[in-house]
């Protein structure tokens, strides 16, 4: 463990393990709101919030699990350097999951044309810091900051971590991916850049079933889902949800056979390795939403959701038999399901994929924040940014004219 120095009374450190770092500390950091999930989770049919209080995956036993499975650190280019902010007493108040990184997989947020542009030119792009969850394009705090008078101060605190790690390891950049407002706030008036992306997520109005979220969509779009979820499930397919004791080591052997073989044809290494998944299930497996399908006496395909705290996060998926349909079915269909039958306000169904919007999955704007310390690759990439802002402004605006949704016209329907 380094320190990178006292900020006003602070003290700032990196370590490259949470094991550590008491796990009750750093979740008081990265979900103060934690307490209340309880309380929001039975408000969700009544409001929509933008935030979950309880975000699985800048959880110390998320975190922990990639590092014991070897998915971070090592030779994988994701390098741990998480921050910790304390106070005069040694208290942890604040707390980031900082990484260098040499390359630029697994991130979901694309600077590749940044790098490529700026070794042309002479530059070293990587290595980079990396403030993440890693292999997970999820929306959640970055800079973990635990309730208390000092809030702002911690956040200023890591921010100067954060270059300060990237000064000591020469690197060319920070980037603060997949933010929430107040972290973003807190980076854009430290010089970060902003960026804009797109993904669907699904929201919940208040539905008591499936067939009240139905009635809100076109007539013609209601009786296309219709079909597609019978078409699903018509070879003779039977569909389970699996969570906590369920997640036996059989089953996880299936589920990592289905990703593997997948993600394999998709990108060629696939991030996640089998120890990682027995981690997770042992660790956090209360909030894994596990779906699975069977045909014949085995299983076929599966999808891996985290639960959080008014969220359901769609993950990863795979499968070793190829029927239509089956993977809307799994992925978007019984998402919603579950959000529903648990009251969940949202489901957050990844990255990419036009196809959800016809499965009610509404286009929403996702943020990251770069530090580029060349000042000539910072104008550069400053002068491009605004001009991709309005081009996904532009685009959200051509998504939601195709949603599904009822307008005046269906309403007799």
């Amino acid at each position: 463990m380094s320190e990178t120095g006292p900020h006003g009374g602070l003290t700032v450190r990196v370590t490259t393990s949470l094991k550590g770092v008491p796990a009750a500390d750093w979740d008081a950091c990265a979900n103060p709101g934690a307490a209340a999930t309880l309380e929001s989770t039975s408000q969700a049919a009544d409001s929509f919030s933008q935030e979950d209080p309880d975000n699985p995956f800048i959880s110390h036993a998320f975190l922990r699990a990639l590092e014991e499975s070897g998915c971070v650190g090592g030779r994988t280019g994701w390098s741990p350097a998480y921050l910790l902010v304390e106070d005069a007493a040694g208290r942890l108040i604040a707390a980031a999951p900082s990484f260098v990184k040499g390359h630029s997989q697994g991130e979901y947020v694309f600077d590749h044309s940044w790098a490529e542009a700026y070794m042309r030119a002479g530059g070293r792009y990587y290595p980079k810091v990396q403030v993440a969850a890693p292999f997970t394009p999820a929306n959640g705090p970055r800079l973990l900051v635990a309730e208390g008078p000092r809030e702002n101060e911690a956040r200023e605190a890591l921010i100067a971590g954060l270059e300060a790690v990237r000064e000591q390891v020469r690197g060319s950049s920070v980037h603060v991916t997949f933010a929430q407002e107040r972290d973003m706030a807190a980076l854009l008036e430290a010089g970060y850049l902003e960026r804009h992306d797109i993904q669907f997520h699904w929201r919940n109005e208040g539905f008591a079933s499936y067939d009240d979220f139905l009635a809100t969509l076109a007539s013609r779009k209601r009786k296309a889902l219709k079909r597609e979820r019978r078409e699903a499930l018509s070879a003779g397919i039977e569909v389970s949800v699996l969570s906590g004791s369920d997640l036996t080591e059989s089953v996880w052997d299936d589920f990592h056979a289905f990703y593997e073989d997948t993600g394999s044809r998709k990108w060629g290494r696939p991030y996640l390795n089998r120890r990682f998944f027995s981690e997770i299930g042992q660790s956090m497996g209360e909030r894994v939403v596990l779906v699975l399908a069977r045909r014949a006496g085995r299983n076929i395909a599966g999808a891996i959701n985290f639960r959080g705290g008014n969220t359901l996060y769609g993950r990863n998926w795979g499968c070793i038999e190829d029927h239509p349909f089956l993977h809307f079915e799994l992925c978007y269909h019984q998402a919603i399901d579950y959000a529903i039958a648990h009251k969940l306000v949202r489901v957050e169904a990844g990255a990419q994929g036009e196809h959800k919007l016809a499965r009610g999955y509404r286009p929403v704007i996702t943020r990251s924040a770069h530090f580029l310390a060349d000042p000539g690759l910072a104008r550069a990439v400053a002068a491009y940014l605004p001009g991709e802002r309005r081009e996904i402004a532009a685009a959200k605006l051509a998504l939601e004219a195709e949603l599904p949704f009822r307008s005046g016209a269906d309403l007799a329907d």
